[in-house]
C-alpha cells in the first residue's frame, strides 16, 4: 500500500498519508526529536448523544463518551493496559472533548511496541454489567470532585450561559444520575458506531518509517464495514441563554470567564482555518499584553498576569473567552464590552496588525517543534477536514481587510455570558 506525501515546502514539514485496508486513516510525520508521539482518536465526543445508526435511531445518556474512554483500558483476559506499555516504557494516556476521543503515548524508544498495544487495546471493547458498575463509582467520585474545581466550573458555566440548546453545554463527564443510565449495551451502541475505524484516525509523530507504522496496522486491524451515521444537533438561536452565571467555591479571589458566541456554524476545510487565524489575531489587537486594553485594566488593579483570552472554533460550535481573576469581575466585564466598542469607532492600527500577525506565524512554525503538539493539533484537523501544514499559509494569506471584516461580524449584541466564580461567604 503506497502513502502519499504531502508537504510545505515554504516551512520545510511534510507528512505521509494513506488510508489502510481496515479503513482508519494513518498519518505518518517524521521527526527525530528524541520522544515520540502516537495518537489514536475517534470523532466521538461529548456532543455526540443523538444520532441515526444504519437508519436506528440512538439517544445516549450525557457523560457516555468519556464513561467509554475510561473502560477501554480494561482488558477481558483481564490485563492492565497501563502495565502492558510500561514494559515498552511509553506514558499513555487518553481524554474526552466535545468532539472526539483520544488514545496516545509517548516514547523514547520501543515506538512499534507500543504503537502494536494501542491499535489493539482501542480495537478490542470489553464491558460486563459488574464492571461497568463499578465504573460508575469511579467517575461519579471524578464528577463530584470536578463539582469542586473552581476551573472546571468556571469554564462550563460560561458554556451553559452561551448556549440554549446545543450539547457544547453538558459537564464532558456527564453527572451522576446521567452515568447511572450506562449499561454494557449502550456502550456497545456508541462503541459499534464511533469506533469503527473508518470514524477514526490515527498519527504518529516520530522518527519512524510509514512502512514500519503500516506493517503495525496490517498485524493488528481488521476491517469490519462502517455504519452510516448521521449525528443529530439541535437548532441553537443566536442569542445566550444567560448573560450572568455565577457559583460559589473555595477560592481567595474572584475568577471571571466572558465567553463570545460566534454564530457562523457550522463550519469546516479551510473556511475554519481561515476564520481561526483571523479571531487568533483580532483577539490579540483588543487583548494583547501589549495593546491598551491590558496595559489600562492591570495598572488600575483590575486584572493580573492570570489573565487570558482564546478563540475556540469548531465545527459545531465556535466562541471567544476571556478569563481570569479580579476582585470586580463585573467591571471588567463592562470595561471587556466597552473596549470593543470602543474598536468600532476607532478601528485597528495596521502596524499593529503587521507586528501581531508575524508573531501569530512564528507561533504556528513553533508549535511544530513538539511532536505532542504536531500530533494532537493533527488529528483535530483531521476531524474537520481541514490540514495543519495549511495553516501556516493561511495565516500568512490574512490582510488586514480580512480582519476588518472578521469584526464586523463579530461580538454582536446578546452573544456575551459572563461566568464567575466568587469566595464562599460573598
Amino acid at each position: 500500500m503506497s502513502f502519499l506525501l504531502t508537504e510545505n515546502k515554504a516551512i520545510n514539514e511534510k507528512y505521509y498519508y494513506t488510508k489502510h485496508k481496515s479503513g482508519l486513516r494513518v498519518y505518518v510525520v517524521p521527526k527525530d526529536m528524541g520522544t515520540g508521539y502516537a495518537v489514536f482518536g475517534t470523532k466521538f465526543g461529548s456532543v455526540d448523544n443523538l444520532f441515526t445508526a444504519d437508519g436506528r435511531k440512538i439517544t445516549l445518556p450525557d457523560g457516555i463518551a468519556h464513561f467509554l474512554e475510561h473502560k477501554m483500558f480494561e482488558n477481558e483476559d483481564g490485563t492492565d493496559t497501563f502495565q502492558l506499555y510500561a514494559k515498552t516504557g511509553a506514558n499513555a494516556n487518553a481524554y474526552t472533548s466535545s468532539d472526539k476521543t483520544v488514545y496516545l503515548f509517548s516514547a523514547a524508544d520501543n515506538m512499534t511496541e507500543s504503537l502494536e498495544i494501542l491499535l489493539d487495546f482501542v480495537t478490542h471493547p470489553y464491558f460486563t454489567k459488574q464492571t461497568v458498575d463499578k465504573e460508575q463509582g469511579i467517575i461519579g467520585q471524578e464528577i463530584r470532585m470536578y463539582d469542586d474545581n473552581p476551573g472546571w466550573q468556571l469554564y462550563f458555566g460560561m458554556l451553559t450561559g452561551l448556549y440554549v440548546n446545543n450539547p457544547v453545554r453538558i459537564d464532558t463527564a456527564g453527572t451522576v444520575e446521567t452515568i447511572s443510565h450506562i449499561t454494557p449495551e449502550l456502550l456497545f451502541d456508541a462503541y459499534n458506531t464511533f469506533y469503527n475505524l473508518d470514524n477514526m484516525a490515527l498519527v504518529v509523530c516520530a522518527d519512524i518509517t510509514p512502512e514500519e507504522v503500516e506493517k503495525v496496522c496490517d498485524k493488528v486491524l481488521k476491517y469490519v464495514p462502517a455504519p452510516k451515521i448521521e449525528r443529530l444537533y439541535p437548532e441553537e438561536p443566536d442569542f445566550v441563554k444567560s448573560e450572568f452565571v455565577t457559583k460559589k467555591l473555595q477560592v481567595s479571589m474572584p475568577l471571571f470567564s466572558v465567553g463570545i458566541k460566534d454564530n457562523e456554524c457550522p463550519m469546516s476545510g479551510k473556511e475554519l482555518l481561515r476564520k481561526r487565524a483571523e479571531y487568533d489575531i483580532l483577539l490579540d489587537l483588543i487583548f494583547d499584553k501589549s495593546a491598551p486594553f491590558f496595559t489600562r485594566l492591570y495598572e488600575a488593579g483590575l486584572i493580573d498576569s492570570s489573565f487570558s483570552y482564546d478563540y475556540e472554533g469548531h465545527e459545531t460550535f465556535a466562541l471567544s473567552e476571556i478569563s481570569g481573576s479580579s476582585n470586580e469581575p463585573q467591571r471588567v466585564y463592562e470595561e471587556i464590552k466597552k473596549e470593543i466598542e470602543g474598536y468600532r469607532k476607532t478601528g485597528f492600527d495596521e502596524k499593529a496588525f503587521e507586528r501581531i500577525k508575524r508573531a501569530n506565524y512564528a507561533h504556528l512554525l513553533r508549535s511544530f517543534n513538539s511532536t505532542e503538539d504536531i500530533a494532537n493539533e493533527f488529528l483535530g484537523c483531521v476531524f474537520e477536514d481541514t490540514d495543519m501544514l495549511d495553516y501556516p499559509t493561511v495565516m500568512a494569506g490574512v490582510t488586514f481587510d480580512d480582519v476588518k471584516r472578521r469584526f464586523d461580524k463579530a461580538f454582536a449584541e446578546n452573544t456575551f455570558t459572563l461566568s464567575t466564580v466568587m469566595p464562599l461567604g460573598e
